[in-house]
């Protein structure tokens, strides 16, 4: 298994001039509501608007000249696609994107603006991923994963590494969980870091793969139906390194409903002024 907090720093040494070091926020509404501290940590404010920028950029920084004249190629719903697209633009790299045909036209449309070819495939976020990397190796370029890379992994710890220098002694940590790349990269940083946090993975009950693969202990085909959630959609591809990850660092599970994620998102703009 990678060493998740040490592949963190280095890749915090390694990104930490190309991306925002998002604030965290104490949320006094939902601080007096639960009867606790709660923080919030503004991914929102990235340069592409969400976590995945961080694994995006430390994997393509991590790249050999003669990959990165050979190009790369990603599968998203749209929040990798973007932030794999904004690196490669920014690093001089050619860059494709394989995409489910249903995923956000906003966001496609966002992709090809950085001048990055967009292809659609029908089917789900595994299945775009499944056709990207059989892509990638056909055109001999590198495939980058949404999850299932230990550079992307390692990109997202360090928002656990600003996190514990932001609110020091953390009880708990909850991140929101789709392939698990950033919870793995979260509490592999944070679990080395204050070994009394717990770490909760958030799923939607609509799209839950890698929650219903932990349960039975493998990998698996897992049914999925809509979720206002897009962004974390989506199987996991077999031999994933965040199946083992998470199996080891996830402490607690929360099932989330659409009315629930719906409610939440309103209180945030309410509350915190936030989209």
């Amino acid at each position: 298994m990678m060493d998740v907090y040490k592949e963190a720093l280095q890749a915090y040494q390694r990104i930490r001039e190309h991306v925002v070091k998002t604030p965290v926020a104490l949320s006094r509404f939902l601080s007096e509501q639960l009867k606790a501290e709660i923080y919030l940590k503004n991914e929102h404010v990235q340069h592409t608007g969400s976590f995945k920028l961080r694994g995006a950029v430390n994997k393509i920084l991590s790249l050999s000249d003669d990959q990165r004249k050979a190009g790369v190629l990603a599968a998203s719903t749209g929040n990798h696609g973007l932030a794999v697209a904004f690196a490669a633009q920014k690093f001089g790299v050619r860059a494709q994107v394989i995409a489910p045909a249903k995923a956000s036209p906003r966001k496609l449309g966002a992709i090809r603006a950085m001048g990055v070819e967009v292809e659609t495939v029908s089917g789900d976020c595994l299945a775009a991923e499944l056709v990207a990397k059989e892509l990638a190796k056909k055109q001999d370029c590198v495939f980058i994963s949404p999850y299932n890379d230990p550079e992307v992994v390692a990109g997202q710890g360090t928002i656990g590494i600003e996190l514990d220098e932001q609110v020091p002694g953390l009880d708990a940590v909850f991140v929101a969980v789709g392939g698990g790349g950033m919870i793995a990269g979260i509490g592999g940083v944070m679990k080395r870091l204050n070994d009394k946090v717990r770490v909760v993975g958030c799923w939607p009950k609509n799209s839950r793969a890698l929650y219903e693969c932990l349960k039975v202990g493998r990998i698996m085909e897992v049914p999925e139906t809509d979720t206002i959630s897009d962004a974390t959609t989506g199987g996991l591809e077999p031999g994933s390194i965040t199946f083992e990850l998470c199996e080891q660092l996830i402490d607690d599970f929360v099932l989330v409903s659409e009315r629930e994620i719906r409610e939440s998102m309103t209180i945030v703009a309410r509350e915190e002024g936030w989209i």
